[in-house]
């Protein structure tokens, strides 16, 4: 088949030629040959694969292509430009990946000369994750050791580190004949190769702790384990975790892995508490997402669509959002503003109902509001003075103009205060359709 592929391209090739100019165009098939000089006895993930090729042909040689292949993936190539006859030194990368297992991979040597005449070698070459004498653990205030554990590809540095929060990415020695130094990093949630990311490494006590590291399953510590039901919360940052997980209304919610817990806020939309560390689900059954943030100590909710956050649908089912000044969970000091990441999700409570709970002064302004529903977490469909209202006391939905407020925009009505630690609780009935909702605030 191969040979076949070559032969067609000589003739396209040749037809092109012969077509383009009146000269005569020697293409007679060239002999191209080479041979592996240097003995290739394996390589390490990591390394540079360098060996030297003997190339010669009766006619001008074009180019010689090195590529290296884990199973049937390409994952590393170099092309030569072979001018004449003789010896020419390959280095070919050996990249290094998470769970690769030692074993052979196929290094393949292509030749090709002027008269697009080519040939193929292919050797097999034994590849190994390198055991490493020691790590490096880069720090923003120094560097530590990290030596081997005794469980296989594992490292460790243990001392007494200036903080719990230690933000530090990791290196190899260059120790190797042809080797690289590689550095392990914090890239889009996860430790990847290459990166120099700070791992948000976090400890749960202070004081000597060890910073553990497995350079084939990428596996470190220290982190916060915090689950849910026995489910463990993955690490965004080292400030939220997050879990998505099916949830029945009335389901009881075990956390674990949080010792202050019992100081943290509990948003009464979602949670009702039994204990410091459980709960009981209010809203209706669906898809969650569970964001645990350490630092506002609180439990964002959001209503999910598969492994999406969920957006209003036309008959007033999926999710309802909040994007405003004057409104924030756990506190004002988290005001959501306009800023669309921080949009509040209110609680599905059935019937195509949703619901916001405020405490007057903490989560809500007693003395002015502005803001509004939203169809998505973002911007897009929104609700405006023509399909949401409101005959309360409390709070008027803006229609433009004279009205004090933009479409949709709710305020306070003239003359009214909310009062200082008292319960409102918003309500935003779309049982008819998003064409049609209407907004209820009652003082609890």
């Amino acid at each position: 088949m191969k040979k076949y592929k070559y032969s067609l391209w000589m003739f396209i090739s040749a037809f092109l030629l012969f077509s383009c100019s009146d000269d005569s165009v020697d293409l007679t098939p060239g002999n191209p040959a080479l041979e592996v000089a240097s003995q290739i006895a394996g390589a390490s993930f990591g390394e540079n694969l360098s060996f030297v090729v003997n190339v010669t042909d009766n006619v001008p040689l074009s180019t010689l292509t090195a590529r290296l292949f884990f199973g049937d993936e390409k994952v590393s190539e170099t092309v030569i430009r072979t001018k004449e006859n003789g010896a020419y030194d390959v280095n070919l990368p050996v990249p290094y990946y998470k769970n690769i297992p030692d074993g052979i991979a196929t290094l393949e040597l292509v030749l090709i000369d002027t008269h697009l005449t080519a040939i193929q070698k292919k050797v097999d070459v034994p590849v190994t994750r390198p055991r490493y004498p020691y790590l490096i653990l880069v720090t923003v205030d120094g560097s530590y050791p990290m030596v081997p554990t005794g469980n296989p590809y594992e490292y460790a540095a243990t001392e007494a580190f200036p903080s719990t929060d230690l933000p530090a990415y990791i290196k190899t020695p260059a120790q190797l004949t042809y080797g690289n130094e590689i550095t392990f990093g914090w890239d889009a949630g996860q430790i990847t190769e290459g990166s120099v990311g700070y791992i948000p490494f976090l400890s749960s006590q202070g004081g000597t702790y060890s910073v553990t590291f497995n350079t084939k399953t990428y596996e470190a510590a220290p982190f916060f384990e915090l689950t849910i039901n026995g489910q463990r919360m993955a690490m965004v940052d080292k400030s939220n975790f997050r879990l998505d997980l099916d949830i029945t209304q009335g389901e009881k919610l075990t956390v674990e892995g949080i010792g202050n817990i019992a100081d943290w806020w509990i948003d009464t939309d979602f949670f009702t508490k039994v204990s410091d560390n459980q709960f009981t689900f209010t809203p209706i059954s669906g898809k969650y997402r569970i964001t645990a943030n350490t630092v506002l100590q609180y439990f964002i909710v959001e209503v999910l669509a598969g492994n999406d956050v969920a957006t209003l649908q036309p008959d007033g089912s999926g999710a309802l959002w909040v994007i405003g000044d004057a409104v924030g969970k756990p506190s004002l000091a988290n005001e959501v503003g306009w800023n669309t990441d921080k949009a509040l999700c209110l609680a599905p409570i059935g019937g195509n109902k949703y619901q916001l709970t405020v405490v007057g002064g903490k989560n809500i302004h007693t003395e002015s509001i502005n803001f509004k529903f939203f169809h998505q977490k973002g911007w897009g469909s929104e609700f405006s003075g023509d399909n949401l209202h409101t005959t309360g006391k409390l709070v008027f939905v803006g229609t433009g103009g004279d009205s004090g407020r933009d479409s949709g925009n709710l305020g306070l009505v003239a003359g009214v205060t909310l009062e200082t630690d008292a319960v409102y609780v918003f309500t935003v009935d779309i049982s008819t359709g998003t064409s049609n909702a209407t907004l209820i605030v009652e003082k609890q």
